[in-house]
């Protein structure tokens, strides 16, 4: 397994990531790893979930891209959901440029807020070839409705993923962002590539009730998994992941 540091420029801003590579003979399947929203300030000595995800992930055989939004870890910028589309559009056009990723087995993995974002990209993104979420939401109601948006906004600030004074400059527009990238909206629109949903049964961040409104939205192919007892984290979960797993070499077998 080889690793190698990538930076993108997105609008004038730096989006970091990795890019992990198998052995064998490229082209290789390659899946996209979108992680989620930060709910605090990230401590990557105690969580090396998403680079663990991708050495599992390498390991089968695929080529995998982890890679932080803008606002988030190494990258530069805001948290700005519709910015996090274009960052993500941004990614898939750069690894369709690489001679070692397969363009017809581009897959997206994406987890809570960047599996949301990873359904609305992929619903207008047609080199992506199929799509797997852990923990979407069904919407962004849990930002968008509460009684005070500015502490969202001061929330955001304290944990590091807004760090311009004069960003954003309307709270309305920045939240109404939220509302404009609605995953019920898109589910509907990966079909025909087939769409892989799993959520834990114990999941306190994101109702179980988001993936059965996905599923019911969604067009086949399409498979919902729920894991018992299993929380929001499902990239530390190691059922999950295994399903997850299974289901990415699948697609290519069927293929």
């Amino acid at each position: 397994m080889v690793k190698k540091a990538v930076v993108l420029e997105v609008e004038g801003i730096a989006i970091s990531g990795q890019l992990y590579l198998p052995a064998g003979k490229a082209p290789y399947p390659t899946v996209c790893v979108c992680h989620g929203i930060p709910a605090h300030v990230p401590d990557p000595d105690q969580d090396r979930g998403y680079p663990l995800v991708a050495e599992r992930i390498c390991r089968e055989g695929f080529a995998v891209l982890i890679f932080n939004f803008r606002g988030t870890g190494a990258s530069g910028g805001n948290l700005d959901v519709l910015g996090w589309t274009r960052d993500l559009a941004a990614v898939i056009d750069y690894l369709c440029t690489l001679p070692e990723v397969d363009k017809s087995h581009l897959s997206l993995l994406g987890f809570s807020g960047g599996a949301a974002v990873s359904v609305y990209v992929a619903s207008q993104e047609s080199r992506v070839s199929c799509v797997a979420t852990c923990a979407c939401p069904a919407d962004f109601t849990f930002i968008t409705e509460v009684d005070e948006p500015w502490s969202v906004i001061d929330h955001f600030r304290s944990i590091g993923a807004i760090r311009d004074k004069d960003f954003p400059r309307s709270t309305e527009e920045w939240l109404n962002d939220f509302r404009l990238v609605r995953p019920i909206e898109y589910v509907a629109g990966i079909t025909p590539r087939p769409l892989l949903l799993v959520h834990g049964s114990k999941d306190e961040t994101v109702d179980m009730s988001h993936a059965y409104r996905l599923y019911e939205r969604a067009v086949e192919p399409k498979q919902m998994i729920i894991v018992s007892g299993a929380g929001h984290k499902l990239r530390q979960d190691d059922r999950a992941m295994a399903i997850v797993v299974d289901w990415l070499k699948s697609q290519c077998q069927s293929s």
